[in-house]
């Protein structure tokens, strides 16, 4: 089973288990002890509003990174994708905006989901649509695709077999995430966060020491495999799409999304909260360093007379996301394989516990709740555990169905945020500033993107099970999937206001709340201004160095 690696990378591996159940149980144990009755919900759903900003900011990144991401960006680096790097820079400052902007208005709320929120602003038809398009995503793209790369990963690494791992590793994560809710999920995001970079930076530097340098890293590469901007013909990722496209994908998931916003809403002030967001902002420039550029060293191994990595081909194509997997185990010593494994599982744990939560806590508040609203406390978080149960057989379930539709559906399922996020992030963005908004501009609103986020889903599964595409349907194919997302976002801000301009506004004084008006957004602190700061310049000082 283990034939890869030896004693020392299994010990490093079991130490990991062994710590990640220790801090859950210790969590737990020390919950148990200070419980307050009265707010069972909070403390599960919540971790009873009284995090600070490390583990905030720990857990936003760490959850984010699954395996599928972290091999996924691998992957780009060694294909010559190294502009997939922009989306994690981006996200350093989208993180900015949700801590500045975003986070007083959520804390103010003193909502328990983003889908809640978004009733308070317009109905409970807008709560309902979001709480099942995030729960049918959720299953189907954050579990069962994290889940699948996890499982392939850890086969190609460990050689245990593929179910034999997932089943191991989800059953493990669910367990303890069972155990404490968020919060466990929180302080169990920090230690596994130590772990994944840690992994990444050692596979990182013995690759760069193997390959010689960032000389010759430059002269085994085409210029284009570090270079940050793409023209505007490029199909995958022109400038124009990473800087007009890109963030509006950035808002909705960051800002938005109930898998990154529950963390910030466990804050116990609007201090730590503004932390944790800038904290995970600097980790967010890492990726690049650990992540990406991995792939590049190990494409840059695979060329020349010297060449020590050779990439497995697939179905007559080069399979570059195992650049991660091959540099691990040809340049790394045992032991410190070991470590790169672990930080392997941190990501997929990490990811898979969070989502579990996430999921959970939309099922139990936005639906069970609103059903039932005299449940009780006990009654709620017990929903909430058996909510987890049923999504991770829900998730498990939909393995082979997805697995059997190929590796461009595959990829087709992963970039549907382009579908998914503009009218999302047009409700809630313009919803905060405009008191003119109202519930039915908010449902055409959604209604308009879904049917054509919708209908170009559909067009690319066709396109990529050999249907031809013609007619009036070509040109809307053909768009740039960050263009796409551009254009829905417009047409989606025009319905939203044009609707709701020629129908009744809402009540203010029910919304005034949980608007933006001056004085609303608490003003920065020096400190926090400053750590901003250093974030915006760092940012342009690697657009500038990699373009």
């Amino acid at each position: 089973m283990f034939d890869k690696l030896n004693w020392a990378d299994i010990s490093i591996i079991a130490g990991y288990f062994l710590i990640i159940f220790g801090v859950a149980i210790w969590i737990f144990i020390q919950e148990r002890a200070k419980k307050n009755k009265e707010n069972q919900s909070e403390d599960y759903f919540l971790g009873g509003r009284s995090l600070g900003w490390l583990v905030i900011g720990a857990s936003l990144f760490a959850s984010n990174i699954g395996s599928e991401h972290l091999v996924g960006l691998a992957g780009s680096g060694a294909s010559g994708n190294f502009v997939a790097g922009q989306f994690e820079i981006l996200a350093a400052l989208i993180l900015l905006v949700l801590g500045w902007f975003f986070v007083p208005l959520y804390l103010r709320s003193g909502v328990y989901t983003m889908p809640e929120f978004l009733e308070r602003r317009y109905d409970s038809w807008a709560r309902k649509y979001l709480s099942w398009l995030s729960i049918v995503a959720y299953i189907l793209t954050k579990i069962t695709i994290t889940i699948i790369a996890g499982g392939i990963v850890i086969t190609a690494l460990i050689g245990v077999p593929f179910w034999q791992g997932v089943l191991i590793i989800v059953i493990l994560t669910m367990l303890y995430t069972l155990i404490g809710g968020l919060k466990v999920v929180i302080y169990t995001d920090f230690v596994q966060l130590i772990v994944l970079i840690g992994g990444a930076i050692f596979a990182t530097w013995y690759g760069m020491q193997e390959l010689g340098g960032i000389d010759v890293l430059k002269a085994n590469t085409e210029p284009l495999y570090l270079n940050l901007w793409r023209s505007l013909e490029d199909p995958d990722f022109p400038w124009t799409g990473i800087i007009f496209g890109a963030p509006i994908l950035g808002v909705w998931y960051w800002c938005t999304d109930q898998f990154i916003v529950q963390r910030v809403l466990a804050a116990k002030n609007l201090d730590q909260a503004r932390k944790g967001t800038i904290f995970a902002g600097y980790l967010k420039l890492l990726p690049l360093f650990i992540f990406v550029l991995p792939g590049t060293i190990a494409y840059a191994l695979s060329v020349g007379p010297d060449a020590m990595i050779e990439f497995p081909i697939i179905n007559g194509k080069v399979n570059y996301d195992a650049a991660l997997p091959i540099l691990t185990m040809e340049v790394l010593p045992h032991g410190l394989k070991g470590l790169v494994v672990a930080g392997l599982l941190a990501a997929l744990m990490s990811s898979l516990s969070s989502v579990f939560n996430s999921c959970s806590t939309l099922i139990t508040i936005d639906i069970y709740k609103e059903r039932f609203p005299e449940a009780s406390e006990k009654r709620l978080v017990t929903v909430g555990r058996i909510s987890t149960v049923v999504i991770v057989a829900l998730g498990l379930a939909c393995i082979e169905p997805i697995r059997s539709l190929g590796n461009g559906l595959f990829g087709i399922l992963q970039s549907i945020q382009a579908y998914v996020a503009p009218p999302i992030a047009a409700v809630f963005l313009f919803g905060m500033f405009s008191k003119k908004l109202n519930a039915k501009g908010a449902k055409w609103s959604l209604l308009t993107g879904a049917i054509l986020g919708g209908t170009r889903f559909l067009l690319e599964i066709l396109k990529e099970n050999g249907v031809e595409i013609s007619g009036m349907f070509t040109p809307f194919l053909a768009i740039n999937f960050l263009h796409f997302a551009l254009y829905l976002f417009i047409i989606c801000s025009i319905v939203l206001y044009a609707v709701s301009r020629s129908s009744e506004a809402p009540d203010y004084a029910k919304i005034e709340n949980i608007m933006y008006k001056k004085g609303t957004v608490a003003s920065l602190t020096t400190l926090q201004k400053g750590l901003m700061s250093g974030v915006i310049v760092l940012v342009i000082i690697i657009w500038l160095y990699f373009s």
